[in-house]
This record gives C-alpha cells, structure tokens and sequence, in this order.
C-alpha cells in the first residue's frame, strides 16, 4: 500500500492538468468497490456517510467522523479527500484544532465550508469565513503543508445564490492559501466558467449532483480541474432501497427487485479484492 506521504503526493499531482472524477463513497464497501473501477482518488461524502448511521446531514460527531476518514483511509490506496463540513467550530482557533486532527488520519485532501448551518444566517460573515479559510491553512502548513486544501462557499445550495459574492469568496480563499476552490451548487456553462475563470490557475472543483447533460469532456473545456459527486451516489442507493421497499409495503409487489446484482457477482468482486490486498 502507498504511504500516506505518497497518497498525498499523487493527489496533487492530479490537480495540475487535466481533469479527474473523485466519487464519493459512504463506507469501506463502497469505497473498495469505487476503487476497484480504476478511479484515481475518493472523497467522503457527510451526508452519505450521516444517512448510512440513521443522521441527517450535519449531525455527525466529529470523533465520529474522523473514524470514519481513518476506516477509509486504511482500506484503500489511492488519496482520500475528507469533507470535513465545516470544520466543527466556529471560530478559527476551533477550525484550526478540527484541522490538524483530520489530518492526522491519513486523508490527502479536506474540504471546509463557509455555511454556519443555521438558516436564518446561513454563511459566515466574509471577514470570519476569510479568517476561518486562512486558520485552516496554517493547520496544514503547521502539519507539512502536504495535504490539498479545498475552501468552499456555499451560497448556492444553502439559499444565497449570489454568483458576485460567490466569485468574492472564492478569489479571497485562494488568495489566502485554498489550494483548489469550491462552489457546490453552481449548474450553468456560463456559471462554472466564471467560477473558473476567477479563480485561475487554480483548480477548480465541480459538484455532478443531478442528472445533467455535462459530461466529463464538457466540464474538461470548460476548466474543470475535479468533479466530485457528493452524496449522489449514496442517494442512488438510498433511491433503489425506497423505491423497492415502498412497493413491497404498499402494493404487495416486488417488481422492483428486478436487474439486482447478484450475490455472486459482489461476492466476486470482494473475494479478488481481499485477496488482493493480502498480497
């Protein structure tokens, strides 16, 4: 297995050029799974992984999350960035301690928002968002400086959809040490370009989290540099159990199990993977 000195290498060599897909799995199975189709890198995903312990999003402990970037850390090789929501504190000085604790378990990248979670003020104030981007930095610097660091605003999907002072945020995290920028919720061509191009020459990372007619050669040319899935993929698993489930409790039917894959198949793929990794 590769170090995490050597994850960590990788996965910023990934944000030089080009463009990559980073799934997001929601647990060890999922995540050994995503890795065996050959993609590059993984990111969590808080809210999958809060669906999967029976939370709402947002309701994770931190000790619980950071098992949970240890657990997927340790069953994979390739890097790992964690979504490390907001950091779980409010002041700097908090983000600052959360930072250096993610980092000790082994993850290549984390994520910190710039949403308070409340409602009624559902960002930051930018002087503390800014103050909060520029503590989580100098956690990582303090640690190696290694490890890549996403800032991200969330206006657009936390009911502030305001593409200047998005691009305002944006620009002042880079400036202040954000390796690669963030703004979950942006949909249109003309949005993520702005995005890009305001940003520049750092990369840019884009949230696939709908169907969509975007493809990976679409989001390429417009400066994409990583597309990230969120809790898609959990919610596409969670859309499959609901939709078979309601039909076997409300009709009497089980239609919906059809095409499922077969216990041979998944126990295949988990039985070369397991002896795969005790090689």
């Amino acid at each position: 297995m590769p170090s995490t000195a050597e994850k960590r290498a990788s996965f910023r060599e990934l944000h030089k050029t080009g463009c990559f897909v980073i799934p997001n799995p929601w647990d060890v199975g999922s995540a050994r799974y995503l890795q065996g189709l050959g993609f590059k890198a993984l990111a969590s995903t808080s809210a999958g992984f809060a669906f999967a312990l029976g939370l709402p999003d947002g309701a994770v402990s931190r000790e619980a999350m950071l098992a949970h970037f240890r657990d997927i850390v340790a069953a994979t090789d390739v890097p790992v960035n964690a979504d490390f929501e907001g950091g779980f504190a409010d002041a700097p000085e908090g983000v600052a301690e959360s930072v250096q604790l993610c980092v000790e378990t082994g993850i290549a990248g984390l994520s910190i928002e710039d949403s308070t979670s409340d409602p009624a003020i559902p960002l930051y104030d930018f002087d503390l968002a800014l103050a909060r981007v520029q503590a989580a930095r100098a956690a990582i610097d303090k640690a190696g400086g290694d490890v890549v660091f996403t800032a991200r605003s969330e206006g657009f999907i936390r009911g502030r959809p305001d593409m200047d002072e998005t691009i305002r945020r944006l620009k002042a995290f880079a400036t202040a040490g954000a390796d690669c920028l963030y703004a979950p919720g942006i949909k249109t061509p003309e949005q993520i370009g702005a995005v890009v191009q305001a940003v520049a020459p750092k990369p840019v990372n884009f949230l696939m989290s709908a169907a969509t007619d975007l493809t990976v050669d679409d989001l390429t040319r417009l400066g994409v540099r990583r597309i990230s899935l969120g809790g898609t993929l959990a919610r596409v698993a969670w859309t499959a159990l609901a939709r078979a489930a309601r039909e076997i409790a409300n009709e009497g039917k089980f239609t919906s199990l059809a095409g499922t894959m077969a216990n041979a198949e998944l126990n295949g793929f988990f039985r070369d993977d397991m002896k795969k990794r005790s090689r």
